[in-house]
């Protein structure tokens, strides 16, 4: 009982794991091993002898260390900039705000209200970010997908782009550290990949 697990909601819990015995030769490039574990509905396990569930899969890739560096690193690259516009975008609904309020109080009650969802809202790429976001989703696309070769690069966003999906993406290419994804259009786009 001490080893249940919950999940409320439709989760993906991915790991990174480097096996001690699994030295490369100087022929080949290092690899690192992703573990990744998932449910399509809600579970709560409380006996891990007698369960079994249609709805919890789980799995493995081994992906190349170097790609996985990089990837990171343009990922953090994309989070900057989605920062930046929606500091951008705030500012200027900073702006508007205090213009059409007279009381200084109400547009800091306005301001302060908005910050908790900022993490969360959609947000509007201009062309060179969201550019820089097909690049980066073609590349974790080619990573995850079963069959690397056919996977062509990404036309258009498959998921609503916040900067909470792409802090998640960046922490799931963490090699150091794990994740956790519930956001419900990247969720679904990670596990379309797995299949």
């Amino acid at each position: 009982e001490s080893r249940a697990a919950n999940a409320s909601n439709k989760e993906i819990n991915i790991q990174w794991y480097i096996p001690p015995l699994a030295k490369p030769s100087i022929y080949t490039e290092t690899k690192i091993l992703l573990l990744y574990a998932y449910n399509t509905k809600p579970v709560k396990i409380s006996n891990i002898k007698t369960f079994s569930s249609m709805s919890i899969f789980s799995g493995h890739l081994w992906i190349p260390l170097a790609r996985i560096i990089s990837l990171r690193e343009k990922l953090s690259n994309l989070k900057q900039q989605v920062e930046m516009l929606m500091q951008n975008s705030k500012s200027l609904s900073s702006a508007s705000e205090s213009i059409s309020f007279l009381e200084q109080s109400e547009t800091l009650k306005i301001i302060s209200s908005k910050k908790p969802k900022m993490n969360v809202e959609k947000v509007h790429l201009d062309e060179k970010t969201e550019e820089m976001a097909k690049r980066c989703l073609s590349e974790v696309k080619a990573l995850l997908s079963v069959v690397p070769a056919l996977s062509l690069p990404l036309t258009e966003i498959p998921f609503d782009v916040t900067l909470q999906s792409i802090a998640s993406l960046e922490d799931m290419f963490d090699p150091a550290n794990g994740c956790i994804i519930t956001e419900e259009s990247l969720f679904n786009w990670i596990i379309s990949l797995f299949h």
